[in-house]
């Protein structure tokens, strides 16, 4: 069967089409049409057609980046179907299996000739008339035939694409970047040599990578393409041209769920080109390339989803070459305040303002405490339920514009509009969550009002500590040691003198609702909550489950919380993938138990004898705590985040608890659980600790310290 894909910009003339195509059928030939004009409004007509497959195009490049809707609008004709159809995964697919690729106008005539470049076994054609005597030519020699090609002569096609290739030989690219030329390790060595051969024009060496890098990519070598890149931009002299080139390079990797191997490179790139137009007075040029330098070094892709991080390892060390950027140093210089937080009124309730964007998940408790104290006049603010405020919270350039260009921008006008009504009302701001909202609260200079700042966990492995001015908050309160050990060895101003008083308090958990009766066989099911991060690493979960089943096929493993979602990044989409492949056929053994998402933990945990932390790194997890209040023998993994470090989960936790294998966690399991009193013996010592530790009644008087001091 010979596979023929046309493509259409524009509504073809349905009667000659329809004609054509019953031909090809009769041919033997299997025709599927792709077109960027409107198919629906054509339904009737295209109905009447005899193809195999009909697919709909992207038609514009709207929900495309700003970069490419730019460029877009300057190209020709060929060029914008080209971008707006490269990345549709039915149209590379259709291309690769295809045998005739045909044009049927002038302005699918450039997609055709790419996809060309990447299936040299078809023929590309031009026209209906054409197409089908290749198609004839194909059966007459058995499917089979030298390849042809009817599209205009080359030097038309690089008249249309000459802002692409400016001008290359596109004979040489035309044959040279095919796939298997890439798929060879010779063909691909020899293009990255090419790429960075001296004497060539930089805005060929440019295109040129760009061309070669595609070509690696289709055939599936990622990281060649983004060597590719790199090494081209390395002979480039333009600082933003360069930049911009190792950002598409790691890019192309980062999508992949890869951790980069030229990710300093990229960075190192994107602070040269800040610092050169910092100095030249060009602060929103250098606000965009601090911008971008920030978001690659501390994707979430390199922190967040994976079971690594470069932080774990040397965070300090990580960070070095970032602060070595004037316009870092311009940046992170602490702005102070101009007089210090007044303290708590004596006379009259304090005006506490609690506030956040969208997430309220550790504020409930402390919302209803103060909210009916005598010494407090409460009020909340969700930033994230205002549009203005909303916009400003995270508008991360606009930020940076603002520090680099000395406080001058609209930007702080707009904080100052919007937040000074709250900031003169209150007498101490709490912010929950050291992300976007707390980079726009110290834009600002907060008079004399104090401003309590909370860091959870994830925020360290994010950009927004970096772009806090930590000079005007007077008090930074983190869930536990180890994460305030990472987060001042990331961010130098936590070392200074300007830094805030740092406190340790644990997150508000109403932990005596967790106490409920426990029956007998729980004591072999071990018990995971919160499954919804790769760093909670539920196959460390599964390994444990696996050794305690070779001494008793009791026991088993339930999962409370919802999963993975695969749309955050490929990283979580493959670690989904392999976790799901384990899982099978333990579940259908019924060795592990769903249960899904609840909004009633303490009625799922009466059904777990042993609570597990398999996470490689987490603030305090509060899973664990509400497990162990609720009876279930805690075996917390030592997050390897922190393993080995002054404060761990070692030190968060009481001896015992905390194992450094899965082996270790199967011992301890066996061992406490090897008989029923033994098991509830080990849970009620546990739930001892956490409503001693842990319970609200407890933490709540840190909080009634941290915001009244001595009434």
């Amino acid at each position: 069967m010979t596979e023929v894909l046309f493509i259409a910009t524009a509504k073809p003339q349905f009667g000659v089409l329809a004609d054509s195509v019953r031909k090809f059928n009769a041919q033997g030939a299997r025709v599927h049409l792709a077109g960027t004009f409107h198919l629906e409004s054509s339904a009737e007509e295209i109905g009447a057609l005899e193809v195999a497959g009909l697919h709909q195009l992207p038609r514009s490049v709207a929900h495309r980046s700003q970069a490419l809707r730019r460029k877009a609008r300057t190209s020709p004709l060929g060029m914008r179907v080209w971008m707006q159809s490269k990345g549709d995964a039915w149209l590379r697919a259709r291309a690769r299996k295809a045998d005739v690729l045909v044009a049927l106008d002038p302005g699918a005539v450039y997609t055709v000739w790419r996809l060309a470049q990447y299936n040299r076994s078809a023929e590309a054609m031009f026209g209906l008339a054409p197409a089908l005597k290749a198609v004839e030519g194909l059966q007459a020699q058995g499917g089979s035939v030298t390849r042809r090609s009817a599209l205009p002569p080359l030097e038309a096609v690089a008249r249309d694409v000459r802002r692409s290739v400016d001008g290359l030989p596109a004979a040489v690219m035309r044959t040279a970047t095919a796939r298997p030329v890439m798929r060879s390790s010779v063909g691909a060595r020899l293009w990255r040599t090419a790429v960075t051969a001296p004497g060539v024009p930089t805005k060929v060496r440019a295109a040129t990578s760009r061309y070669v890098a595609e070509g690696m990519q289709w055939a599936g070598r990622t990281s060649g393409a983004a060597i590719a890149l790199v090494a081209a931009a390395s002979k480039i002299p333009d600082l933003g041209l360069r930049a911009q080139l190792m950002d598409e390079a790691v890019m192309k990797e980062i999508t992949k769920g890869i951790s980069p191997r030229d990710l300093g490179k990229a960075v190192a790139a994107q602070l040269a080109h800040a610092d050169e137009k910092f100095a030249a007075g060009k602060t929103a040029k250098a606000a965009a390339a601090l911008d971008r330098a920030l978001f690659l070094d501390f994707h979430r892709v390199l922190h967040i989803d994976q079971l690594t991080s470069p932080l774990a390892k040397d965070a300090e060390g990580f960070v070095k070459p970032l602060y070595r950027s004037t316009a870092m140093q311009a940046l992170s210089r602490p702005q102070g305040r101009k007089v210090p937080a007044a303290p708590a009124p004596k006379d009259r309730p304090l005006r506490l303002l609690v506030t956040t964007s969208a997430n309220d998940n550790f504020l409930h408790h402390i919302l209803e405490h103060f909210g009916d104290h005598p010494d407090v006049e409460l009020r909340y603010l969700d930033l994230a339920a205002s549009k203005h405020l909303k916009r400003i919270s995270w508008a991360g350039k606009r930020m940076l514009e603002d520090r680099l260009a000395g406080g001058t921008s609209d930007y702080q006008e707009e904080v100052e509009r919007l937040m000074r009504p709250y900031l003169d009302w209150a007498d101490t701001v709490f912010l929950d969550w050291s992300v976007g909202p707390a980079g726009m609260l110290t834009t600002i200079d907060p008079g004399d009002t104090r401003i309590v700042v909370r860091l959870h966990s994830y925020e360290a492995f994010t950009r927004w500590p970096h772009m806090t001015d930590f000079s005007r908050i007077d008090d930074l309160v983190f869930v536990a040691p180890h994460v305030k050990d990472l987060t001042a060895s990331l961010v130098p101003q936590l070392r200074g003198e300007s830094a805030p008083r740092f406190h340790i308090i644990d997150n508000a958990m109403d932990l005596s609702g967790f106490a409920r009766p426990t029956p007998a066989d729980a004591r072999f099911n071990l018990g995971l909550v919160g499954i919804s991060q790769v760093a909670k690493d539920p196959k460390w979960a599964v390994d444990v489950l696996e050794r305690v089943r070779e001494h008793d096929e009791r026991y088993r493993l339930i999962l409370v919380g919802g999963d993975m979602d695969p749309k955050t990044s490929r990283a979580t989409r493959e670690y989904r993938r392999e976790f799901e492949k384990e899982l099978a056929p333990l579940e259908e053994s019924g060795a592990v138990v769903r249960l899904g998402p609840t909004d009633d933990v303490p009625s799922k945990l009466t059904e777990i004898g042993t609570i597990i932390s398999s996470s490689v790194r987490e603030g305090c997890h509060v899973g664990l705590m509400e497990g162990a209040a609720s009876g279930a023998v805690p075996v917390a993994r030592d997050w390897p985040f922190y393993a080995g470090k002054p404060n761990s989960a070692r030190t968060l936790y009481p001896e015992g608890w905390v194992v450094g294998s899965p082996e270790e966690a199967a011992k301890r399991i066996l061992e406490a659980t090897a008989t029923e009193q033994s098991w509830r013996d080990a849970g009620k010592l546990a739930a001892e600790h956490a409503l001693s530790v842990w319970d609200w009644p407890v933490v709540r008087k840190h909080f009634d310290e941290l915001f009244l001091g001595e009434r």
